[in-house]
């Protein structure tokens, strides 16, 4: 049984005239009488009876018919929703780390959207560490993701879209507030609220612990840079944070470290060998275009 078998039976049962539907359908009578021949033996049943000079259906072509009408209402459904897809429309799934979701991912998407070419464009919105984006990219969940570089993926390409600067935090009463700078060291001398040790930045930042040959007394893990600067800020700890639009207005104290510059940096990442519809194209340009980092 084919597609278009069940086209052209729907056709003569509309018609219910084999001539009339094989001109319809731009195919001889002859080469439609035997595909209606070859279905009917497939089925093991008439679909068709004469009735004058016409057909009609017979109570089991009716019965057919009715899941035809269906099958084929759903492949017209498909084909409507696929080209959608592959002009201005389209979907894109994108997921990205809790420290994007205050500002970046709304303010990047929205300026994408006003774009006369996008306006038909839909997004599914997800947040996750790192190590769950990576597999949700991997397993088709998400068509884009932006978190932290993950080494020996050479299927995903990764692209550099934010660079945050990493600032120690104190509460504006902490003996350390009114520092212009602090070096790194600082770290070891006081309770530290850090990361959620799996997300990118609490890998991040303990790399540079190790870096800095420094063990601090990390009281709690947090999720995000407004968790932490919420403990920060009633005294629980200092930290060392990205410097992020979500702790701008935070009652806390904000200070370089000293004699280094120590930055974060956000990528977007994409599968490289895989089909994209031409929206999360443009999306994909939009954001490398955006980030200026290119």
């Amino acid at each position: 049984m084919t597609l278009n078998q069940l086209t052209y039976f729907q056709k003569i049962a509309q018609l219910e005239h084999f001539r009339l539907a094989a001109t319809e359908l731009n195919i001889s009578q002859p080469s439609l009488s035997r595909s209606m021949d070859a279905l009917e033996k497939e089925l093991g049943i008439p679909l068709f009876e004469k009735n004058g000079r016409n057909v009609a259906l017979t109570k089991y072509g009716s019965m057919f018919l009715e899941h035809v009408n269906r099958i084929l209402e759903e492949v017209h459904t498909a084909e409507q929703r696929m080209r959608y897809l592959t002009q201005e429309g389209g979907h894109i799934d994108i997921a990205y780390v809790s420290p994007l979701a205050n500002h970046y991912i709304p303010h990047t998407v929205r300026t994408f959207l006003n774009l006369p070419e996008n306006k038909q464009v839909t997004f599914s919105f997800s947040q996750a560490h790192t190590a769950d984006l990576i597999h949700g990219l991997k397993n088709n969940l998400y068509d884009v993701v932006f978190g932290a570089y993950v080494e020996e993926q050479p299927s995903i390409q990764f692209t550099p879209i934010l660079r945050q600067q990493m600032m120690i935090i104190t509460s504006l009463h902490h003996p350390l507030a009114s520092q212009t700078e602090l070096p790194f060291s600082v770290l070891q001398d006081y309770p530290v609220i850090g990361y959620d040790y799996d997300s990118g930045l609490g890998l991040y930042t303990h790399k540079l612990y190790r870096k800095h040959h420094i063990k601090p007394d990390i009281v709690i893990d947090c999720p995000d840079e407004y968790s932490i600067a919420a403990l920060v800020s009633e005294d629980f700890g200092i930290a060392l944070v990205a410097d992020v639009d979500t702790i701008r207005d935070a009652k806390i104290a904000k200070i370089p470290v000293a004699n280094e510059e120590l930055i974060h940096t956000v990528y977007m990442a994409h599968m490289k060998d895989k089909y994209q519809i031409p929206a999360t194209n443009r999306f994909i340009k939009f954001i490398k275009k955006d980030s200026g980092l290119l």
